[in-house]
């Protein structure tokens, strides 16, 4: 099964850039600034302290400031995206969104800069002055041939790395994906017949690696639009290309594709053709990165030839050539050793690292998530999944050793082990986690009924989750109201929406009677059941669920959660040997905690509490957590004693004779249970670092802390999703935001494929 692709509309683009603080990048603090002695070390006059030391040890620099994790995303917006030439101010949107990817894949912290002009010498001279400030350049959307001048001279200039992500990013990952199609098909790189069409930035980055990774330069042939790039063409040619001319009497394209092993295609639609492929040799390597629509499709090639590896740069095919398995870890590897440049010794480190990666067993989450398509290396597994947790460690560990093996770092690692552990702590598993998930339920879709289907916000979530590929929203509701709301939120169509009106169902007598089935005994008439079906769209969706004509379904956005559990609750019963709750997901600052019980239990018992620690380092596991569970009190082992501390010393206790498969421990204080040196205060705690499920004592305090983080934590709070009911039911907290109701129908989307 092919991956869906993600459709994202004009409106929900602008919203998304819009909606709240404008953009998608801050500034926060990373030291307290709380009071007038933090200010004074922070500023006037502490901050003397650290000026002084640098004056006399510039390097220091990269000890009391932040300059050793800041990297500067620089356009001058010449070649945005394919839109062409939109200037330095349109360019700001994906410099923000390149410098969002630095953080998430890397925890690099990326600055974005935008130079107005399209002067080379105005613009080298604007960023040559910017070394103190960053540990390195990345250029981004800037035309060729300027971009070649640029770069040149900015690593001449400079002693920082300048990497042109547009050039080096994507020659990185075509040049790991052909070590991997040469090894699947025996070639070797110093004898294979490899035509470049196009030459481009990409293009010229490409031919210029792979020739320095063993590819003889005599079998390189590059085209552009007027055709062969060979020696003694005067047409159209300019210094960059003519270090790639070849001594050869082809003349067109047609001419070159003519027995070549490998086509790398960094140009247009359309611009290899069936006839091309037919005439290149046996178990052809076809690389069509042209985007949106790569030069030729795989299925075009899979009429022709059935020996072929195919590589796009699409996510919606097999072996997507995507820069972000690269410029994130090559820049982390080369800030972590302070490099003075990003040399061609850590450019192919780097292709080979990902190349490797791709060879090694998938790990399990990331197989899960991509099942529709089979993940083990061979032709539709060249290059590793773009989620890959392993990047972060595989990658950056390459450039860093190649850095100080070809002398350009300052400050060498000398524990690679410890090194790998440092990279691990970078990340928070759970944004990558999710994004398997999401990534799983586009491969298996399904459908989501979405309750309050009148709604606007639900609405666009409805058409969000649609246009993601997660599978079939149903919005239940009166169909003339939906549609006339979705015209008036710019909503053009709603095919592959469902529509139904509880009212007017022809299901209505079939749902009444399962209903009545469950609920005669608990004191309720036929006529009840039937009123509840037509008029409570909670009940009418969770009976589509119990009766399998919806996986799943959300509510919660205009109903208190205690009326729309009670509906729910009605039809579709607790999990076998669980309880329901719900689970709040608080991440911020790269660290997650989970905080039970956030949704149904006011004041637990002890049973009840371990049960509610039980089921959510379960969930925290599922979603990459080793489980370290603190059931939370107001005092810590005992001080102060109360008699409220007894029921969850007792659950502890259920908790040791349970035998469970992961660290717990309690009563003790939430500062205590988060803080590294807190802990050590205790040593008999079984706790081995900061707790990441933080198990309430009450419904109150849950409820509490979740919410006050999520408006003054500075970072995000997902759900609370509930979990330990029969199928899946999540119920949003009022007032959610389409991106909430989206996350949670995905999730309530692969718990139906999961349970």
């Amino acid at each position: 099964m092919e991956e869906k692709e993600i459709k994202v509309r004009d409106r929900e683009a602008l919203l998304f850039h819009s909606s709240g603080r404008p953009g998608k990048i801050e500034i926060t603090a990373s030291k307290p600034l709380t009071t007038q002695r933090d200010l004074s070390l922070a500023y006037s006059p502490g901050v003397a302290v650290p000026c002084l030391e640098i004056a006399k040890n510039p390097a220091t620099a990269y000890d009391y400031t932040s300059k050793g994790n800041m990297v500067a995303v620089i356009s001058n917006g010449t070649a945005v995206l394919g839109l062409g030439n939109l200037g330095a101010l349109a360019s700001k949107p994906v410099m923000e969104g390149k410098a969002v990817l630095f953080k998430r894949f890397a925890d690099v912290d990326g600055l974005d800069l935008e130079v107005s002009t399209e002067d080379v010498d105005e613009f080298v001279n604007c960023v040559r002055f910017l070394g103190a400030t960053f540990g390195g350049i990345n250029l981004e959307d800037i035309k060729a041939p300027e971009c070649f001048i640029i770069e040149s001279r900015l690593r001449e200039l400079m002693d920082i790395p300048v990497f042109h992500d547009d050039q080096h990013g994507t020659a990185i990952i075509a040049a790991s994906g052909l070590i991997n199609a040469c090894d699947l098909t025996g070639r070797d790189l110093a004898d294979i017949k490899l035509v470049v069409n196009g030459a481009g930035a990409a293009a010229i980055a490409v031919a210029a690696l792979v020739k320095s990774m063993g590819v003889s330069p005599d079998n390189v042939i590059m085209c552009d639009s007027r055709g062969v790039i060979y020696k003694g063409r005067e047409d159209g040619m300019n210094q960059w290309k003519s270090a790639h001319a070849a001594d050869t009497d082809a003349r067109t394209l047609e001419d070159a594709m003519k027995g070549a092993d490998a086509v790398f295609g960094l140009s247009v639609k359309g611009a290899i053709t069936p006839a091309m492929v037919k005439s290149m040799a046996k178990r052809p390597i076809i690389f069509a990165m042209a985007n949106p629509d790569p030069e030729i499709s795989p299925e075009e090639v899979a009429e022709i030839r059935d020996d072929a590896i195919c590589a796009t740069g699409r996510s919606d095919y097999p072996n997507q050539i995507n820069n972000v398995l690269g410029f994130p870890y090559i820049f982390r590897g080369a800030l972590d050793v302070q490099a003075s440049t990003i040399n061609e010794e850590m450019k192919i480190a780097a292709a080979h690292a990902v190349a490797a990666l791709a060879r090694e067993d998938v790990p399990d989450e990331v197989a899960a998530a991509y099942s529709g398509r089979r993940l083990q290396y061979g032709p539709e597994y060249i290059i590793p999944a773009p989620f890959d947790p392993r990047l972060i460690i595989a990658v950056p560990k390459a450039v860093a050793q190649a850095a100080m093996d070809s002398g350009v770092a300052r400050r060498p690692i000398f524990d690679m082990g410890e090194y790998e552990n440092q990279l691990r702590s970078r990340l928070d598993p759970t944004a990558a986690h999710l994004q398997l998930i999401s990534d799983y339920v586009r491969a298996h879709p399904k459908r989501i009924a979405f309750a309050e289907g009148e709604e606007e916000t639900v609405i666009r979530a409805a058409a969000a989750f649609r246009n993601s590929g997660y599978g079939t929203p149903i919005l239940v509701g009166r169909e003339d109201r939906i549609l006339h709301t979705a015209k008036q939120l710019g909503i053009e169509s709603l095919e592959g929406v469902e529509i139904t009106n509880a009212a007017l169902s022809h299901d209505n007598r079939k749902y009444a009677e399962f209903l009545y089935e469950r609920l005669q005994r608990k004191g309720y008439l036929w006529r009840d059941c039937q009123r509840m079906v037509n008029q409570k769209r909670n009940v009418f969706a969770a009976t589509m669920v119990a009766m399998g004509q919806a996986d799943g379904m959300i509510t919660g956005l205009t109903r208190n959660f205690n009326r729309s559990f009670s509906d729910i609750s009605s039809v579709i019963d607790a999990k076998d040997g669980e309880i329901p709750m719900g689970l709040s997901i608080a991440i911020a600052k790269g660290r997650t905690v989970f905080i039970a019980d956030t949704r149904v239990h006011d004041v637990p018992d002890a049973q009840q509490l371990a049960e509610i620690a039980i089921q959510a380092a379960k969930k925290a596991r599922q979603l990459g957590h080793e489980p370290r569970v603190a059931l939370i009190s107001h005092s810590t082992f005992g001080n102060p004693w109360t008699e409220d501390t007894d029921r969850i010393r007792e659950a502890v206790s259920i908790l040791e004779n349970a035998d469970v498969d992961f660290e717990f421990d309690g009563d003790m204080s939430v500062d205590v249970a988060l803080d590294t040196e807190l802990l050590k205060l205790y040593p008999f705690c079984r706790l081995s670092g900061p707790a990441n499920v933080l198990v309430m004592p009450a419904l109150h305090a849950a409820t509490t802390a979740s919410k006050l983080l999520g408006k003054l934590g500075g970072g995000t709070v997902i759900g609370p999703v509930m979990i330990g009911l029969a199928k899946p039911a999540q119920i949003t907290q009022m007032g959610a935001t389409v991106n909430d109701l989206v996350n949670l129908a995905a999730l309530a989307a692969h718990e139906a494929e999961h349970g």
